[in-house]
């Protein structure tokens, strides 16, 4: 299929009929015309691995390959390390004093850079782990950091406000974005301070990021609250008509993402407490509240609602 699709990408023909339909045998490497049966090739070469593996033995000692580079490693993940060997016991005393001493020299790092980059990214895989940032994001906000960190931008500024505002610009960017709540509860830091570092950061890399949609909090908070596919299908409903008529605009993203779940969860008869998704949403009951209200009288959803209530 894949050799078919490749063959009728780059308009190959057959030179007896002219017919483009042409398909490659991966068993006989023949490449042929199913117009008019034509072997057009019969010496194809096969790119693929020529090894099969079954187990994680077998597939790390057939890959001749190392891993893929990151942005998650101060070296890029490209660097080698010394470690220890068996036969490094063969060795005389003398010997394993150099090789030790070698050891220790290759794990020290030379510049000023290298050193902040190592403990900074160090910092951002721990607090990706415990936010759950999709390992995307956290590749995007570790190249911020680099930019920042070659730019000078990290100096005069805690490593953790820079680590804390690239994590911030970067799950807005891919899409799962976090509260600066959130990220505040992973640093020991003001959510204010993380704000305007992020700020500063997005200025000087000409960084645009795109405001936050209510859709973007929907999954999230679903899943935290419980809802049922039902309902969280109803609350996309529910913003996408509120889009329309313009109800979104000039609103927080996760307080009009709480409140249309609020609504779906009572039109499914799944009904959840507005303390409940206020303490998920991050947001006041007054504020879910407000927009609940705004829903149901320009949505013309307060008849449902009461229909609801009343069984």
């Amino acid at each position: 299929m894949e050799g078919n699709l490749s063959l009728n990408k780059a308009k190959k023909t057959c030179p007896e009929c002219d017919s483009t339909n042409i398909v490659l045998n991966p068993d006989t490497g023949e490449l042929t015309c199913k117009a008019c049966g034509l072997v057009i090739e019969d010496n194809q070469i096969d790119f693929g691995q020529e090894w099969r593996e079954f187990d994680y033995s077998q597939m790390s000692n057939s890959r001749r390959v190392g891993s893929p580079l990151t942005f998650t490693r101060h070296d890029m993940g490209a660097s080698t390390k010394i470690g220890m060997s068996s036969d490094m016991y063969k060795l005389s005393a003398s010997d394993r004093k150099h090789f030790y001493r070698i050891k220790k020299w290759q794990s020290r790092i030379s510049t000023a850079i290298e050193r902040n980059l190592k403990f900074a990214l160090a910092e951002l895989r721990r607090v990706s782990s415990f936010l759950n940032i999709p390992h995307m994001a956290e590749e995007e906000a570790a190249r911020i950091y680099y930019m920042a960190a070659e730019k000078g931008l990290v100096r005069g500024r805690s490593m953790e406000s820079v680590v804390a505002g690239a994590l911030y610009a970067a799950c807005r960017r891919h899409g799962a974005p976090r509260t600066l709540d959130e990220i505040s509860q992973a640093f020991p830091l003001d959510k204010k301070e993380i704000g305007k570092t992020y700020r500063f950061i997005c200025r000087q890399l000409t960084i645009r990021i795109l405001p936050t949609s209510p859709n973007d909090y929907v999954y999230r908070f679903a899943s935290e609250l419980e809802l049922t596919p039902k309902a969280t299908s109803k609350s996309i409903e529910i913003l996408d008509k509120a889009k329309e008529k313009e109800i979104v605009s000039g609103k927080g993203p996760m307080g009009i993402a709480a409140a249309a779940l609020y609504v779906s969860a009572l039109l499914s008869d799944e009904r959840k407490t507005q303390r409940e998704v206020a303490d998920v949403a991050g947001v006041t009951e007054v504020t879910i509240r407000n927009r609940y209200k705004e829903l149901l009288e320009k949505l013309d959803l307060e008849e449902d609602i009461k229909k609801i209530k009343e069984k």
